[in-house]
């Protein structure tokens, strides 16, 4: 069995870095040394631990070009992307850092003596994250689960290690002990299986396929263990016929095409009122055709490829001879996983194309007829993570905002993520919340405690 796994620059498919794969051994070796880290890590003083987290935060908002010109290279992402997207990381850790010194209990009135709650750390947590955002995913992770005073033990996905393997470094620059923050790059039947089976890990927050969630949901609940799963999505974007048909149609592509379509969040169902359809259609067609794919370092490109030839294998399979394709962008030929942007038209909701999430630069497009219908047709699928709804009625916008069965709705935006509010699905998109003022809990047992004051 190799040792080590090459990374591939999914936009030229020549070999990054070689990275040394972490055994089972290895990993049960690092979750005993973030145990026996955990009493001190603990112990810091809120007001010191915040500080850290302050330059850590810092450290990697001096390295933010490193980062991204990394990710460019280690995960096939635009260049403007991968700045945003390492700028979250830094963005994440100065949001959590407030979280030591606000993490209150509650006095709860009671006969006889005094009631008080403590939130207090879970102890090791496993985050397993997913090749489409290498950073940002990891940061949602470990940032509020470092304030509340755990260790973390931290699994890049295989194909996409290089930024989380930096961001461990940085940490250690800002002043992090060694043991309170590890990433581990290896495979996920390995390193994630024992984060799953390690009595020492108390949580583990996953984010990837409803599928590989479900395995590790089922191999938690032997002991008990908490977890965070953030998983698939099909996402809707619903255009009624009086919302502004020129933004709504501008906008469209960037809310599927983004990271090409390898979002979970990514709209790629859109639900048009049938008697807008044909003018949506005239005016997406130019906006889809404009899409800049290309060289992700180019400071002009809108859309890179694909992450690998496998995951470019499954799109295309979507997207046959038979495939009812309305139009296309482009996209360049020769080396590179590369997949032009694309808009199909299945019949039904029962077409794969509108059914399932391809993950991939493809979005279908099908009528509907009212604002019941439009709910109705959203809520068809098993999913339930994000959407967006364009409407110039603001009563119609809450209406079908609290109809539609999702975690994260914009109105006349395609915005999921916003690191102050929080973020997660419905159905078999997953279970908890990351991100908000809330999630750091999340990590954190809430413990009781009654004085009596009653004499003796």
């Amino acid at each position: 069995m190799s040792t080590t796994f090459e990374v591939i620059n999914p936009a030229t498919e020549q070999v990054v870095r070689s990275v040394e794969l972490t055994s089972a051994e290895d990993t049960d070796a690092a979750i005993r040394r973030a145990h026996a880290a955990l009493p001190s890590w603990r112990a810091v003083a809120p007001g010191d631990r915040a500080r850290l987290l302050r330059r850590f935060a810092d450290a990697v908002d001096a390295d933010i070009e490193y980062l991204a010109q990394l990710e460019v290279v280690n995960s096939g992402h635009t260049i403007g992307n991968a700045r945003w997207e390492a700028g979250n990381v830094r963005d994440v850790l100065h949001y959590y850092a407030a979280a030591p010194e606000r993490l209150i209990g509650q006095q709860i009135p009671v006969p006889g003596g005094l009631n008080v709650t403590f939130h207090e750390p879970l102890g090791v947590v496993g985050v397993i994250v997913p090749w489409n955002f290498p950073m940002p995913i990891a940061g949602w992770g470990f940032a509020p689960a470092l304030a509340a005073g755990n260790t973390v033990v931290l699994k890049p996905a295989e194909l996409t290690p290089l930024t989380a393997l930096r961001l461990a470094e940085l940490a250690r620059e800002a002043g992090l002990p060694e043991d309170v923050f590890q990433v581990l790059p290896g495979k996920g039947s390995v390193v994630g299986q024992r984060f799953v089976e390690h009595p020492l890990v108390r949580k583990v927050v996953f984010t990837g396929s409803t599928e590989v969630g479900k395995q590790i949901m089922a191999g938690c609940a032997a002991q008990v263990k908490r977890v965070t799963l953030e998983l698939g999505g099909k996402n809707a974007n619903v255009v009624f016929d009086d919302a502004d048909l020129e933004k709504a149609a501008a906008t469209a592509p960037y809310g599927v095409f983004d990271n090409a379509g390898q979002d979970c969040c990514a709209r790629s169902l859109i639900l048009v009122q049938a008697s807008a359809y044909d003018r949506f259609m005239e005016l997406l067609e130019p906006a889809v055709r404009g899409v800049v794919v290309g060289d992700p370092g180019a400071e002009t490109t809108e859309m890179g490829p694909l992450i690998s030839a496998a995951h470019l294998a499954k799109v295309s399979s979507y997207v046959d001879e038979q495939a009812p394709v309305a139009f296309r962008g482009s996209a360049p030929e020769g080396a590179g996983f590369w997949f032009p942007p694309t808009v199909v038209t299945p019949p039904d909701l029962a077409h794969p194309l509108a059914s399932e999430e391809i993950f991939g630069p493809v979005v279908a497009v099908v009528p509907f007829t009212d604002e019941a219908d439009a709910v109705r047709m959203a809520n068809h699928t098993e999913y339930g993570l994000s959407g967006s709804i364009w409407t110039r009625d603001v009563g119609r916008a809450l209406r079908v905002s609290r109809g539609v069965e999702a975690g994260n709705l914009s109105v006349n935006s395609h915005s999921s993520v916003r690191y102050w509010t929080p973020f997660g699905g419905f159905k078999q998109s997953g279970l908890g919340r990351e991100l908000g003022p809330d999630a750091v809990t999340a990590f954190t047992e809430t413990k009781n405690v009654f004085i009596s004051t009653e004499e003796n």
